[in-house]
């Protein structure tokens, strides 16, 4: 089967609208995220053998029965409270035939709270999630249906070449490295997301 390769763009014809970086509108609306190999280095239905455990409060880090453990990758929890932050709609699209495993791995993994207080269940990021067997295709237009959000106002991040299919939906995606997703690919993905809505942002050094 032939690879899935990304949509080409062209420069925008009306050129570029210069924008502040707080300004809403150089942002997107929507931001998913794959799960294996993308936020944990893991594929949760083949290297995790149920059930998962928390020890205590302990951050960022679960362990199966026979003690592979399971985190999120560094940087990914700064980039999930940083979204929730300025209002970003935060999904999760995963092909995973462990839906559940990976729900219940979501619902234990603990994150530091940017806020102060209670630490929070990395689930509580999460504002829309369709994790089951099948097409991303099929992943975004649930997601689409149930957000209203246009295609083109989501960015999304896979470390799947075949999963830039829904590239033909409208959807913006980034490719994730075998390193997993940290700061520099996320403003890798929010840079390629701007460039193709004709956004140039301008820093204020005032």
């Amino acid at each position: 089967m032939p690879r899935k390769t990304r949509v080409e763009h062209q420069e925008p014809t009306g050129g570029y609208r210069e924008l502040n970086e707080e300004d809403p509108e150089a942002w997107p609306l929507l931001v998913a995220f794959d799960l294996d190999y993308t936020l944990w280095d893991l594929w949760i239905d083949t290297h995790i053998s149920p059930p998962v455990k928390r020890k205590g409060d302990v951050l960022n880090q679960l362990v199966d029965r026979r003690g592979q453990n399971l985190s999120f990758y560094r940087e990914v929890p700064s980039i999930l409270a940083e979204l929730k932050r300025r209002r970003i709609h935060i999904a999760a699209a995963s092909r995973t035939s462990a839906p559940e495993l990976a729900r219940e791995a979501l619902s234990l993994l603990l994150l530091a709270s940017e806020e102060g207080g209670d630490h929070v269940r990395a689930i509580t990021y999460f504002n829309t999630m369709e994790i089951y067997p099948g097409s991303k295709l099929k992943h975004f237009k649930e997601i689409h249906r149930k957000t209203g959000i246009p295609y083109d106002q989501m960015l999304f991040f896979d470390d799947e070449h075949r999963n830039y299919e829904v590239e033909s939906l409208g959807v913006t995606m980034q490719l994730v490295p075998p390193n997993g997703t940290d700061r520099k690919l996320w403003n890798d993905g929010l840079t390629l997301w701007r460039k193709r809505r004709g956004i140039k942002v301008v820093h204020d050094n005032r």
